[in-house]
């Protein structure tokens, strides 16, 4: 009898966030799809699957261009060894997610190197915020386009690049065990959910500010309790933070299960500017955004960003439902005083809730987004 080749699938990602998204998709194509080898660079969610990673996520996850620059050297290294190795792996397919400076750039090489090697990416560039361009070049080594978000399709189509909307899988239906997390916080006070980041860099910018706002709050309120969500990677790092302030009222989970329902059971939450804001959106939770980088970063940024606002859920809705405090606004004053607003204000964090379930609605896709993202990758497997 012949023997039948084994297909391959390396995942490549280049932050928490994708290797999260990687896992869903990867989760769902394995249910009729188990003859399959895999490799990856991924995190703590692909590596919950039995798929190796060739080394630590956190080895590539650096944060804005001025960091890029100075870590330059070690990037091209990790992008010359991350080539090699999806090489010699011989792959089916390339399934890239996310981080499209480090993602695509390996992918360009590898196509180049091998074109019998599919391309596939998830999670589309931001062409809508900046570097519209960029779709053109994109389209030479990638061979299908992944796209979370209706309003990405006509900036693909307009090149007539390979791409389908299969939507966010955060925003998919999911079924969770039952986790009683009053068996894990204090019964008697209410949670605010607190996102500082799944980047170093981010979260030694933020933990100081988020941990003088809860300063003031306790100086105002003695009835709540403040989760940091947290990665297993950084979770020691948030813990020092917190431990050299002596503040008591706070808690730090790094369980996925036990963030979803924490978060579900919170009043408020104050979140990083990024992916979370949907999860947050999801739970019916209201909150505001923060977002702080360096003065340089900042200008640069800016001169090529091209919206107007810097969460998704306010860009889709082209106004500000959820409040953005960025740059000289993050601060603990201002934050302090935007949450105070809406927990004396019951009236404003339904009306906020009610905005965005609207929005999250006209987000979602027809089918789950894993479900579709799936088909894709056996689609090009048979190919």
């Amino acid at each position: 009898m012949e023997d039948v080749q084994v297909k391959k699938i390396f995942i490549l990602t280049g932050e928490p966030s994708g290797d999260k998204l990687a896992s869903k998709v990867i989760q769902e194509f394995k249910k009729d799809n188990a003859k399959i080898e895999y490799l990856s660079v991924g995190g703590e969610n692909l590596k919950a699957l039995g798929i190796k990673s060739i080394y630590d996520l956190k080895d590539i996850t650096y944060i804005g261009f001025t960091n890029v620059f100075k870590n330059i050297f070690k990037i091209n290294k990790k992008i010359n060894e991350t080539v090699k190795a999806i090489q010699n792996f011989n792959p089916d397919i390339l399934f890239t997610v996310d981080s499209p400076d480090f993602t695509l750039r390996v992918a360009e090489r590898v196509k180049k190197q091998n074109s019998s090697i599919k391309t596939i990416h998830y999670v589309a560039p931001q062409v809508w915020v900046w570097r519209e361009g960029r779709v053109k070049k994109i389209k030479k080594f990638i061979d299908h386009i992944l796209l979370l978000f209706n309003f990405e399709k006509p900036y693909f189509d307009k090149e007539n690049m390979s791409n389908e909307f299969v939507g966010h899988p955060l925003l998919d239906q999911s079924s969770e065990s039952k986790i009683d997390i009053n068996q894990i916080f204090e019964k008697n006070k209410a949670l605010i959910s607190v996102f500082p980041g799944s980047r170093k860099s981010e979260i030694d910018i933020l933990m100081p500010i988020l941990l003088d706002f809860i300063k003031l709050m306790n100086e105002n309120y003695q009835d709540f309790i403040y989760i940091f969500h947290s990665t297993k990677q950084h979770y020691d790092l948030i813990q020092s933070y917190i431990k050299s302030q002596n503040i008591n009222n706070c808690e730090i989970i790094s369980d996925d299960k036990i963030k979803s329902h924490t978060l579900n059971k919170s009043v408020f939450a104050v979140a990083k500017s990024g992916t979370v804001s949907l999860e947050i959106c999801k739970s019916k939770v209201p909150s505001i955004i923060l977002y702080k980088m360096n003065f340089l970063n900042y200008l640069i940024v800016r001169s090529l960003v091209k919206v107007k606002f810097a969460n998704i859920i306010n860009i889709a809705a082209k106004e500000e439902i959820i409040p953005e405090l960025l740059q000289s606004k993050c601060n603990a004053k201002n934050i302090f005083e935007s949450v105070s607003n809406f927990i004396n204000n019951p009236s404003k964090m339904k009306a906020q809730i009610n905005k965005t379930q609207l929005i999250l609605e006209k987000l979602k896709s027809p089918t789950p987004s894993t479900v579709s993202a799936s088909k894709i990758l056996i689609k090009y497997l048979q190919i």
